[in-house]
């Protein structure tokens, strides 16, 4: 129990930074000149603007960050735990522009608290263990079976999206997509913990690093084309419930995680997934409460 505690907690870690990464960002966006086109002149001035913004260079040390806390939680704890607790990542980023605001809409933090709930009755249902800790001996026929099935998924959806006809398949096929590739990246970043283990020539010399970074890479395009195609409130949810499942499944197949015993565990762990989608859409939609100014003060 103390060591998933200590994951929770790395995992919360992590989840802030990325959230405060994302501010930052946002934040640069607002402050660097404004495209009235796009042409290379007004886009290369654009880029050069944004990335020697010192916003947005913080906004890369708190990407380190959330990195580095990540790599370790899912190096001491199970996927199945970590990529969960990520997800509160959102609810860090909304919280954290409200800085400057007087109030916190209600409906925020009544679907902030469906959120956290349901998180937690998600980490407790699951009860999810890590049988195989140090994950020596991972079995390389079932996480090849698992990488195959994934990549044939993610095609497919990527296809499906293509021939959509509505926002909202597009966004749901595209938001599969998403969440697999995340699933897998994370399962990718704990095989290179465990190379770490036996030294950085290890490391650098095996698939996996280089793994991640094509999965990162797809992941993050995959990401945008998702909220090019439809609003947050559209692909959210469906990443939200996937990821965790799909982290559920690696866990069990390649890293031997376990859950509760009881026929109920599984179908309980999707209800709970499902309502925190449901408030993530939902956190994700409510309009942040407008900052009092002393100018503002004391007029009709």
């Amino acid at each position: 129990m103390t060591g998933n505690v200590l994951v929770v907690v790395v995992s919360l870690a992590a989840a802030f930074a990325f959230a405060v990464s994302a501010v930052l960002k946002h934040s640069t966006a607002t402050r660097v000149p404004q495209l009235a086109g796009f042409t290379v002149r007004q886009l290369w001035r654009f880029g050069v603007s944004t990335v020697l913004h010192p916003l947005w260079l913080l906004s890369l040390v708190a990407d380190l960050m959330g990195v580095v806390l990540q790599v370790v939680a899912l190096h001491i704890g199970a996927i199945s735990v970590v990529q969960p607790v990520l997800s509160l990542g959102l609810l860090f980023a909304l919280l954290l522009r409200h800085v400057e605001a007087r109030t916190i809409p209600g409906a925020e933090i009544r679907w902030a608290v469906l959120l956290v709930s349901t998180l937690i009755g998600f980490l407790f249902v699951s009860g999810i263990s890590s049988v195989n800790a140090k994950f020596e001996r991972v079995d390389q026929i079932p996480a090849s079976i698992a990488a195959a099935i994934g990549i044939v998924i993610i095609t497919v959806c990527v296809v499906l999206a293509r021939r959509a006809h509505t926002m909202q398949w597009r966004t749901t096929s595209l938001g599969i997509a998403v969440a697999i590739l995340y699933a897998i990246n994370a399962a990718l970043l704990k095989t290179c913990t465990q190379k770490f283990t036996h030294g950085i020539p290890t490391l650098l010399t095996s698939w996996a690093p280089y793994a991640v970074v094509v999965v990162g890479v797809s992941g993050i395009l995959l990401c945008q084309l998702a909220y090019q195609a439809g609003p947050l409130v559209a692909s959210q949810p469906t990443i939200a419930v996937v990821d965790p499942l799909a982290s559920v499944v690696i866990g069990i197949v390649v890293y031997d995680e376990t859950l509760r015993h009881g026929w109920w565990v599984f179908p309980a762990m999707v209800v709970l997934l499902a309502l925190m989608s449901v408030a993530i859409a939902r956190l994700a939609a409510v309009e942040p409460a407008p900052a009092l100014t002393p100018g503002a003060l004391g007029h009709d």
